[in-house]
């Protein structure tokens, strides 16, 4: 499949990227090795958002959300977890799209290694629903960083990346985001329905 280029990012709003990604793989080459998932969920963030951390200034925590379309947002919520975003929009304006959940189709058993070694646990307690349903669960799955992916580009010679879409044919459910306090009654999440691998319905 073919990496979606600069134009992609940028040619939707964070609205319509947020469902524009929908169908699509993201995709990490690492040293461990290849692992991959289609999105089947996602949560925009906008600005004037109360929900988006950009929501009343750049700082050193989320300076990554203002640049280009097409980079990477990694943050760390409740001193323990990591999610990864897509920054949309234009530069300097605070906009991305969460990836809530993935539907794994390459290097399972990596990515249940990589479960695993978190809990401290046997990598066969992992099916393949469990493995990316949710953000801080992909993100784990994936080998995502905050160190080597935060304010890095998904575009050509990134190591993590998205190809365009491998599921097109399917029903796009719009509802409210998950887990937030302000903002909660903006139906701002997105995904792919009948979809086993969602975080929530």
């Amino acid at each position: 499949m073919q990496r979606l280029d600069l134009h992609f990012y940028q040619k939707y709003d964070t609205l319509t990227l947020a469902k524009e990604l929908l169908g699509c793989e993201l995709v990490h080459e690492s040293p461990e090795g290849r692992t991959a998932g289609i999105i089947v969920e996602t949560e925009a963030y906008l600005t004037g958002d109360p929900a988006c951390h950009a929501y009343r200034k750049k700082t050193a925590r989320n300076a990554a959300m203002f640049g280009p379309a097409g980079s990477v947002y990694v943050y760390l919520i409740y001193g323990m977890y990591h999610c990864v975003n897509i920054v949309s929009a234009e530069e300097g304006r605070g906009e991305a799209v969460l990836i809530r959940a993935l539907e794994p189709t390459e290097g399972i058993g990596l990515m249940q290694q990589r479960r695993a070694e978190k809990k401290g646990v046997a990598s066969t307690t992992f099916t393949v629903r469990e493995l990316c349903n949710g953000p801080a669960k992909l993100v784990r799955a994936m080998g995502i960083t905050l160190a080597d992916h935060n304010a890095g580009s998904l575009l050509d010679g990134a190591n993590l990346y998205i190809t365009s879409p491998k599921q097109t044919d399917f029903e796009v459910v719009t509802t409210t985001r998950i887990g937030i306090t302000q903002g909660a009654e903006l139906p701002y999440r997105f995904y792919i329905g009948g979809s086993r691998f969602v975080s929530k319905k």
